[in-house]
């Protein structure tokens, strides 16, 4: 099995790193530990040395440790390199390459890949430069499990706590044993949206959908046990991040089209699965309350930018692989067809979500598969299912789209 760096992060949640090198060793993995000098406040060496039963790597000028310049060789050594927690701190000096300590020069020796589990407080988390610290390593090819929401050791409540252990584990398992760790989708940069997106009309109403964002998520998931680079930009939902991908979260229409022309500037796939608004209020939403009369209330919408259409025109050559959905009721081929041709789009994933068990808000859905050549009916199935058989006919696209080049 594989040998994990885990690097660890001087936060309070550090003491769950112990967590993290535990569940990755019942996988059959072997751990060592790269902890900060402030980690090593919350969490001592001693006790990381007793769990892994390894030396744990604190300090690079240590006496006898230049002797094979180890953090090179153990650069060249690990399978991968996790860091839980990963404070903003650390996020800021990986983004701009500043190598100070053992940890952050073994980030730039390695040529493992890099999964990171941010946790701070949710300000801190929220704030501009931190963001685009993310952006940056995300853009790199680093990979990040959320943090997640609710209430921190800073007393505040928020989005900053550490995930949980399992699912920091699950991520890294799956970035260690990708379904086709040799297949067209390992390294690929991906974009998926997902969920519906929320045109407010005032303070209180809006115009929504009934959209789950179960099916995005799902293509997120599998992407990410393909090996690829998943960015997910979803609208509002109930729904958990999958492990090992990149999210954010975003509102209206307009909010997606920003963030997903963002996200795709370096793409090599883009999957729109997001239910995304056609209209919106023609003069914005109210800023209070609109009070309840005996009078009619006319509101007039006005169409929303069209952001497959915006990815189609915008897009050089056969990069990236677009991928569209036709939610319709009916049968929904025709209109499938109609927005490959207009849109310059690869492949539609066309269903009727009129039919019973497919469509939106549900466990499984019953999809047709069109592009140029054909249109493939796919049975009723879970939404994992179709989202595997979604990104095999991806993976055919990808590797046609290199031989074209």
């Amino acid at each position: 099995m594989a040998l994990v760096g885990l690097g660890v992060g001087g936060g309070i949640g550090a003491y769950k790193a112990i967590e993290v090198a535990r569940g990755l060793q019942k996988q059959g993995h072997e751990v060592v530990a790269i902890p900060t000098a402030n980690a090593c406040r919350f969490v001592t060496p001693l006790t990381f040395e007793a769990i892994t039963r390894r030396r744990v790597l604190t300090d690079q000028f240590e006496s006898g440790v230049n002797v094979d310049i180890e953090h090179i060789a153990v650069a060249n050594d690990i399978a991968l390199l996790l860091v839980a927690p990963a404070t903003a701190n650390l996020l800021g000096k990986f983004a701009h390459g500043i190598a100070d300590d053992y940890l952050t020069t073994l980030f730039l020796a390695t040529p493992a890949p890099v999964l990171l589990a941010p946790a701070m407080n949710t300000r801190m988390f929220e704030h501009p430069a931190v963001q685009e610290n993310a952006r940056v390593l995300a853009a790199r090819g680093v990979r990040f499990v959320e943090p997640g929401a609710g209430y921190l050791a800073c007393g505040w409540i928020g989005k900053g706590r550490l995930a949980e252990p399992a699912d920091i584990v699950d991520a890294a398992v799956s970035m260690l044993q990708t379904t086709t760790p040799d297949g067209p989708l390992r390294g690929a940069r991906v974009v998926v949206t997902a969920g519906p997106t929320v045109e407010d009309i005032d303070p209180v109403r809006f115009i929504g959908n009934r959209s789950s964002g179960r099916m995005g998520y799902a293509i997120a998931a599998e992407a990410v046990k393909r090996g690829a680079v998943v960015t997910l930009v979803s609208g509002p939902t109930s729904l958990t991040a999958p492990a090992g991908v990149t999210v954010e979260m975003v509102r209206s229409a307009s909010d997606m089209h920003a963030a997903v022309m963002r996200a795709s500037a370096d793409a090599d796939v883009v999957i729109m699965a997001a239910a995304v608004a056609d209209y919106r209020p023609a003069d914005g939403a109210l800023s209070g309350k609109r009070t309840k009369s005996e009078d009619d209330w006319e509101l007039r919408l006005v169409r929303t930018r069209d952001i497959l259409a915006d990815l189609g025109a915008s897009r050089t050559g056969a990069r990236p692989v677009l991928v569209g959905f036709a939610a319709e009721t009916g049968d929904p081929v025709p209109a499938a067809r109609r927005k490959l041709s207009s849109k310059r789009v690869d492949l539609i994933v066309a269903n009727d979500v009129a039919k019973a068990g497919s469509g939106f808000d549900v466990e499984t859905n019953e999809v047709t598969l069109v592009d140029a050549d054909r249109a493939e009916a796919l049975p009723l199935q879970s939404k994992d299912a179709v989202a595997a058989a979604i990104l095999d006919r991806v993976a055919t696209l990808i590797t046609a789209s290199r031989v074209s080049r």
